[in-house]
């Protein structure tokens, strides 16, 4: 099979469940609007309340743009696979959608970075926080979040795209750059070099960034008082939950593209998999929206005032 050939790819994780299928259907439905909905909610809240523009509340409202920026990506697609029959995507969806999930995913670990910075700054330097976390400063980390990953994606996608293939077949239920790497005619010694390289830099880099910015905050909190501990531990937790939560589901998806996928359970597979991209976005305005006061106290106001709203609108 030449590369000009390869017009669809099929999808060949998904497991047959016959009339399960229409409940799957309700369920991922719905927590596809949850996701949205509530993120929208944490955006719509910062982006209102004059109080919360601050460089943490900022980094938030980043995070849940991207989470429903990949959620919009995957869900629909995923949706209709559902209740399909037959789990082939073109070729053009295929890329877009690889391009889509992967800068989500990139996005994801650089703005968790960049939080980090924010939360090492204010514990381990708070005299000089307004100074060094500036507008200037946050409209600079966040022009870093958001187009970095823009190039390296690019670049791997690129690689891929010219590679000549010898087969459809993709081992997931979404497109991904190392399954369709599996089906080259060629060597692929280049791209798996660049993939690599690639990987370190835009997974590992800010995992060990943000693993040594919380070393020097569990150093300064051995010193202070129990007061600053238990602010500092109410402050940085949420950032905790989803860094662990989100670097599980990372290294559950690379797990999954470098093991013989076929000789584990398929439901298995499929959960791991879909962990990656349903997980996190869910935790993200669950976890800051009850964790954070400020937060929660303007998002019950919110939903209190929307209330009378809909009554009368009724």
């Amino acid at each position: 099979m030449e590369n000009g050939t390869v017009f669809h790819f099929n999808l060949t994780m998904y497991v047959p469940i016959g009339p399960y299928r229409y409940p799957a259907f309700a369920v991922c439905f719905l927590l596809f609007t949850t996701i949205v909905s509530a993120n929208l909610v944490i955006i719509l809240v910062i982006s209102r309340r004059t109080a919360l523009h601050k460089p943490m509340y900022c980094f938030i409202a980043f995070l849940c743009v991207n989470s429903v920026y990949g959620s919009v990506g995957f869900f629909p697609r995923f949706l209709m696979d559902l209740l399909s029959d037959t789990h082939l995507i073109s070729r053009p969806a295929c890329f877009t959608q690889i391009y889509i999930i992967y800068t989500y995913a990139s996005y994801e670990l650089t703005i968790l970075s960049v939080m980090a910075y924010d939360r090492y700054v204010a514990v381990c330097d708070p005299l000089h926080y307004h100074s060094r976390v500036t507008s200037a400063t946050v409209c600079r980390l966040a022009a870093f979040a958001w187009i970095c990953p823009v190039f390296s994606v690019g670049a791997a996608l690129y690689l891929s795209i010219r590679l000549p293939l010898c087969g459809n077949k993709i081992l997931k239920v979404y497109c991904a750059i190392w399954n369709i790497a599996k089906l080259s005619c060629v060597s692929t010694l280049v791209n798996n070099a660049v993939g690599l390289f690639l990987t370190a830099v835009t997974v590992m880099l800010p995992l060990i960034y943000v693993l040594y910015t919380y070393l020097r905050i569990v150093l300064v909190c051995m010193k202070g008082s129990s007061e600053f501990k238990s602010k500092v531990f109410q402050t940085c937790l949420p950032h905790i939950i989803l860094f662990v939560s989100y670097s599980v589901a990372v290294f559950c998806d690379i797990f999954l593209s470098r093991i013989d996928v076929e000789k584990i359970n398929p439901f298995l597979a499929v959960l791991l998999s879909l962990k990656f991209v349903m997980i996190p976005p869910l935790l993200n305005p669950l976890v800051y929206g009850l964790n954070l006061p400020e937060i929660r106290k303007h998002v019950f106001r919110m939903l209190a005032c929307l209330k009378p709203c809909s009554l009368a609108i009724s």
